[in-house]
């Protein structure tokens, strides 16, 4: 049993949450102000749709490597996430992709839920890599097939421009699966026709994407005249604050990731992500050529960066939580509602993270 300011789907209340067995079975209490009392707050726990590693240990590593990320996150209040493949050559990506498909049937002790994975590339313009190693590829239709049988692919990055890109996209969606656009040098028109054939997402929202111009409104202008759903690295160092707001203001349900990477929780130096080498220096990790890598942002840290820019707590919890559930179509994670499951945090008042219980399980408790 939790006491305190809990975020229910509708609203704070103060009370009680009860949970067994791994689910919530009982929620009391009446509606209240957090601001007018003292008692700390308990949100729904976070849900990172893009983690490329943490603790030293890098996803695309396979092995073990996705439970020492899924410890290292749980950590920071996630309670579940998606494994987040590097583009790689076929054979590579296959074998980790396998990997992750076994670690997925089962959770860590300590570490937050493996939902799936979330394949970012190599379906995406060589122009267009960011930090991405230079292995992009064309999808086609039997590879794409063969990764989904071998784990649960819940998202995939793809670069709607280029041949062939939209029937894949719409066979992706056919089967479930939420296809984002990113790591593209496609046009306004290009991310729209991508949507209408089902894609329903946009990969680190103005990173590794055509930009908006007034006259040429790229793929950032589309994700903010037509989508829904966005993912987006509020770690500000990604994004400006004042972009942050605007695409808070144009996409309903943009969502918090980390693209966090095996530098994540571990001191500076010289880590991997994929098959490139980078280094965490001064809060960020770049490639040799200064170019951002990915981060080490926590989600805890992301809930703070968003509270200080004067976002409310309930708006930021949202973004860190039930959008991502909403958007893979979790109904049972992402909110603290009878039934659902008992991942949740508990914050003080200065935001700080004491405690994280993921499916029930007490994973750290802060002095």
């Amino acid at each position: 049993m939790l006491k305190g300011n809990i975020l229910t789907t509708d609203g704070w209340i103060h009370g009680t949450v009860r949970f067994e067995n791994g689910r919530v079975t009982g929620l009391e209490g009446h509606i209240a102000d957090p601001l007018a009392n003292d008692a700390p707050y308990i949100l729904p726990g976070f849900i990172d749709l893009h983690v490329h590693g943490g603790g030293g240990r890098d996803i695309m590593e396979g092995g073990d490597a996705s439970d020492t990320v899924a410890r290292q996150h749980a950590q920071h209040g996630t309670t579940s996430l998606l494994a987040t493949t590097m583009t790689a050559p076929r054979d590579e990506l296959m074998e980790v992709v396998k990997g992750l498909g076994e670690q997925a049937k089962r959770r860590a002790s300590g570490g937050a839920r493996v939902l799936g994975v979330h394949l970012e590339g190599p379906y995406i313009n060589p122009g267009k890599l960011g930090a991405q190693p230079d292995a992009a590829a064309v999808a086609v239709r039997d590879e794409v097939l063969k990764y989904l049988e071998l784990a649960p692919i819940r998202v995939v990055t793809i670069a709607p421009e280029i041949s062939g890109h939209l029937d894949i996209i719409s066979e992706m969606a056919s089967r479930g699966v939420r296809v984002q656009l990113g790591h593209s040098l496609g046009t306004y028109d290009d991310a729209v026709n991508a949507l209408k054939h089902g894609a329903r997402g946009f990969t680190h929202l103005f990173n590794a994407m055509s930009p908006l111009h007034h006259r040429d409104p790229g793929m950032v202008g589309a994700a903010l005249a037509h989508a829904e759903y966005a993912e987006l690295i509020p770690d500000l160092l990604h994004v400006h604050p004042g972009a942050i707001r605007a695409a808070m203001r144009a996409i309903p349900r943009l969502y918090v990731v980390t693209d966090s990477t095996s530098a994540a929780g571990m001191p500076d130096g010289n880590y991997m992500l994929g098959s490139q080498h980078v280094t965490k220096c001064m809060g960020g990790v770049r490639l040799a050529d200064g170019t951002l890598a990915g981060s080490t942002l926590t989600m805890d840290q992301a809930l703070r960066n968003l509270v200080s820019l004067g976002i409310p707590l309930a708006d930021v919890s949202n973004r860190l939580s039930r959008y991502a559930a909403d958007y893979l179509g979790l109904e049972d994670r992402g909110r603290i509602a009878r039934g659902a499951w008992a991942d949740m945090v508990v914050l003080d008042r200065d935001h700080m993270l004491t405690a994280t219980y993921v499916e029930g399980e007490s994973i750290v408790e802060y002095a």
